[in-house]
């Protein structure tokens, strides 16, 4: 793996239905989450599209009870799994942002390049 590519976790640690989030720049919190939806992996930056302010409210607590949306708890504001539309609350229409990943030896990697925006 190159220098630039930023390892999450194995693709196969990802269950359907939960998310995780991961503190790639070693900033102390966590800047991304990764999930897996209809057996389709995404990943986004953990940052809700109305204020900026991270979404979970605990370790790993994206989603909710039922696993079919993510959900900032500081808003209520609810997104879909697949494109990270906000269907719910005061960001109705905005959206996550999505990152791009691949897959490198059943790993989760991302290109550190995508997060440079984020690390402060």
């Amino acid at each position: 793996m190159s220098h630039e590519a930023l390892v999450l976790c194995r693709l196969d640690e990802l269950v359907e239905g939960q998310a995780r989030g991961f503190d790639p720049l070693g900033t102390g919190k966590d800047s991304v989450f990764a999930l897996r939806h209809d057996g389709e992996v995404r990943v986004y930056r953990n940052s809700c599209p109305h204020l900026e302010v991270r979404l979970e409210y605990r370790k790993d607590r994206f989603l909710s009870v039922d696993g079919r949306q993510i959900v900032c708890y500081a808003h209520g504001a609810r997104f879909l799994p697949d494109s990270g539309l906000c269907v719910y609350g005061p960001c109705l229409g905005d959206s996550l942002s999505a990152l791009q990943w691949h897959a490198e030896a059943d790993w989760l990697v991302l290109e550190a390049d995508q997060l440079e925006a984020y690390a402060s």
